[in-house]
């Protein structure tokens, strides 16, 4: 689970940085255009320093990516033990991710099968050591055989007589109890041990339930949220495609009164800027999306099902 979010993130973030390098190289032109337009009069100085600082915060926006970026390819040698920087992420490689929902019917976890075999197993012990508690007779019986030899030294010589080389010894052994304090004591660890366990095989799999909740209702709003900059980005993409046009054939009003004013190359940058901005914000929509994905389908118990139903995939 680790290692796949690593994995789908490492993708996103990496698809982000070639978008931040589009963003800058657009902030540079920016910053280039408004030198230009400031040294002429035509904008004042305030605009080229702001220009300046879009440039900066796209600066410390693309090393933030490659920061988070050698972060996720250390965690994935780490998770996987490949060399680190092995694993390039292909985006054709990343199953779609099922939308699933809380409806969908739980199964035990391997966690909660864990902490309920936990409990059956004290309980089992605490069974034992209350039937031990009858203080039933017991009866033992011993066989013991032992051949002395003489290759080392003779232990014959350590007494009076020679002894046989070869010697047998039998016995019967029976214990009838009266009152054991360690056999009650014991048995008061165990049930304390059983409770315990069942308690937290309990607050397991209500914690599991709480998981499910949160991250159902969350599913909702991520998947709001993904639709939301998936529009933004798409009404971005137009508004470039306009500007870009107008940037080619002029805005048709001419200079006569009541005309809209020819778009200056300062906007189509900054629609530029924009534009990538909300793709990235789309990434990170869809990213926060599919690992809740992924989250809801571990808590509900399915994740095998889902990798079975991709390994039978041709």
């Amino acid at each position: 689970m680790d290692a796949s979010s690593a994995y789908i993130e490492l993708d996103a973030v990496n698809r982000e940085l070639e978008a931040a390098h589009e963003q800058e190289q657009s902030a540079a032109r920016l910053v280039a255009i408004e030198q230009q337009r400031a040294e002429a009069g035509v904008d004042p100085l305030s605009a080229l320093l702001q220009a300046q600082l879009t440039s900066a915060q796209l600066k410390l926006s693309r090393l933030h990516l490659e920061t988070r970026a050698a972060t996720l390819a250390e965690q994935l040698a780490t998770l996987t033990g490949l060399p680190v920087g092995s694993i390039a992420p292909d985006h054709a490689s990343i199953p779609e991710i099922p939308a699933v929902s809380g409806d969908l019917k739980p199964t035990p976890t391997a966690g909660i099968e864990s902490a309920q075999q936990q409990a059956l197993s004290r309980q089992r012990q605490t069974q034992g050591d209350r039937e031990h508690l009858w203080l039933l007779p017991e009866v033992g019986f011993g066989l013991l055989y032992n051949r002395n030899t003489t290759l080392l030294n003779n232990v014959s010589s350590y007494f009076r007589g020679q002894l046989p080389v070869n010697n047998f010894s039998t016995g019967f052994s029976i214990k009838v109890p009266i009152f054991d304090p360690g056999l009650h004591a014991k048995l008061r660890e165990s049930n304390a041990d059983a409770l315990r366990a069942r308690v937290e095989a309990e607050q397991a799999q209500q914690q599991n339930d709480v998981q499910i909740a949160q991250l159902s209702a969350s599913l909702r709003e991520l998947e709001a949220q993904e639709e939301i900059a998936s529009l933004k980005q798409q009404i971005a993409g137009e508004q470039l495609k306009s500007v870009q046009a107008q940037m080619e054939s002029g805005n048709g009003a001419g200079n006569g009164p009541g005309g809209a004013p020819q778009i200056s190359p300062t906007v189509e940058q900054q629609t530029r800027i924009d534009e990538r901005q909300n793709y990235v914000d789309s990434l990170d929509a869809g990213l926060n999306l599919n690992k809740a994905r992924l989250n809801l389908l571990r808590a509900l118990g399915h994740m095998q099902d889902w990798l079975d139903e991709l390994h039978q995939k041709p």
